[in-house]
């Protein structure tokens, strides 16, 4: 029978600060040999969310194994970096971990924690954005497998835009003509949760993406010929700070939770996220006939940009160097690269999955995936200005916090993130 363990978050909040006193790893981690050959492998994650997706998903990989248990172990997410280094460090860490994507895998790169996986797995033809959140900056070798690819969204209520007579907006004045609309009616237009500052590049991705340039500023802006004191970029923050008006009052004082609700409630109409949240806010509301849309491009976009999705790797799957089963845990690992994985977390986890080719049962999911398909572009401040400190997200995310508070405008935010990557970024590095 297999054997699952199910850790609490009291549980989890005790083992946290427990870590903190004694940097030690949890005693119950580490992987274990079995009579008649039979091994269990570890796998650590920070998506408690999905432990019965992934326990389902695991129970296929059993069965197609003989003697192998796979023990999934989440942690709470805001904890589980500082849980994970103290794992890996130890000889009771996960066998498999679920590491973290682009700059914030480095650390756990630099501390030679994860097996090379060249000439292990093979993941040619693979999206090349998610493949670099895979890969050690310096040495350009892969160190893990991306689990999902994520995507900016603009969510948005059907029966709210049906109700007050509303079309997806094809043009940027139909969508200033629906926000107007909305907020006539006393819908608040755009939900969105300005306390948690991370949300905030997420946002301003959504909502001006193609003002900046999307794609094409990506690779001037990592190559050294522009910088985000460019007017493009600093118009493209703008938009997000002239959009306050329809967004909900006090918003520097919304958390995204507070946010979705209003958005899952009816009270507002759309909802500026990723694809991550689509799982979240079809629970929260099931009967809720939820829509997806690109935002127009905004007045003053670079000639010929069009609506574009930001996408991003979410995380990878690694292999512990201190695994005493690394062979077993290489081949988990190299499972995660095939199509059937790959159908089961957009399945299961309802998630984007990394691997090409999967079909996607989910119409919202297969529409975000298509957008991204059709007008892709790098979710850039993650996936090329988090290798250093401060990062990109991070600068962005209280610049565009502060400026809701009309504490700044979007040229001092523009170059203040300048100033600040600058510190740390080499153009085509």
């Amino acid at each position: 029978m297999t054997v699952r363990t199910t850790w609490k978050l009291a549980a989890l909040a005790t083992l946290g600060s427990a870590l903190a006193l004694t940097a030690c790893a949890p005693s119950s981690g580490g992987s274990s040999g079995g009579e008649g050959g039979s091994k269990t492998l570890t796998v650590w994650s920070w998506r408690v969310e999905d432990e019965a997706a992934y326990n389902k998903i695991f129970d296929v990989y059993e069965k197609s194994h003989e003697g192998i248990t796979i023990n999934f172990k989440p942690f709470k997410a805001t904890e589980y970096n500082k849980i994970l280094a103290t794992g890996l460090a130890g000889s009771d860490g996960p066998d498999v971990p679920q590491v973290r994507s682009y700059g914030q895998l480095q650390t756990t790169v630099a501390s030679g924690s994860l097996v090379p996986l060249d000439g292990k797995v093979d993941l040619s033809g693979w999206d090349e954005t998610v493949l670099a959140s895979a890969k050690g900056k310096e040495d350009g070798k892969l160190y893990s497998v991306p689990f999902a690819r994520q995507a900016t969204v603009m969510f948005y209520n059907k029966d709210v835009f049906e109700k007050n007579g509303l079309s997806v907006p094809a043009t940027w004045d139909e969508f200033m003509a629906a926000n107007k609309k909305l907020a006539a009616a006393g819908i608040t237009p755009i939900a969105v949760g300005a306390k948690d500052d991370w949300t905030l590049p997420i946002v301003h991705e959504v909502l001006a993406a193609s003002r900046f340039g999307g794609e094409a500023f990506h690779e001037a802006v990592t190559s050294g010929e522009k910088d985000f004191t460019d007017p493009d970029w600093v118009a493209s923050v703008k938009v997000v700070g002239d959009l306050k008006a329809y967004m909900p009052k006090s918003v520097t004082g919304v958390a995204v939770t507070d946010a979705q609700t209003l958005f899952s409630s009816g009270k507002a109409a759309m909802f500026p996220g990723g694809s991550f949240d689509l799982a979240t806010l079809q629970k929260a509301n099931p009967e809720m006939k939820i829509g997806v849309l690109e935002v127009p491009p905004a007045p003053g976009s670079p000639q010929g940009s069009e609506a574009t999705t930001a996408g991003w790797a979410d995380g990878n799957f690694g292999v512990s160097s201190k695994s005493k089963n690394q062979a077993e845990a290489v081949e988990l690992v190299k499972w995660m690269s095939t199509k059937e994985f790959g159908q089961m977390v957009a399945d299961e986890i309802k998630q984007i999955s990394a691997v090409p080719g999967v079909e996607y049962k989910d119409e919202l999911l297969k529409q975000i995936s298509g957008n991204y398909d059709k007008n892709g572009s790098p979710y850039l401040l993650l996936t090329d200005f988090r290798y250093g400190s401060p990062s990109g997200t991070e600068l962005l995310g209280k610049g565009v916090q502060e400026m809701l508070l009309g504490k700044k405008d979007a040229a001092t935010v523009s170059k203040e993130l300048d100033t600040g990557v600058k510190t740390w970024f080499k153009p085509g590095a």
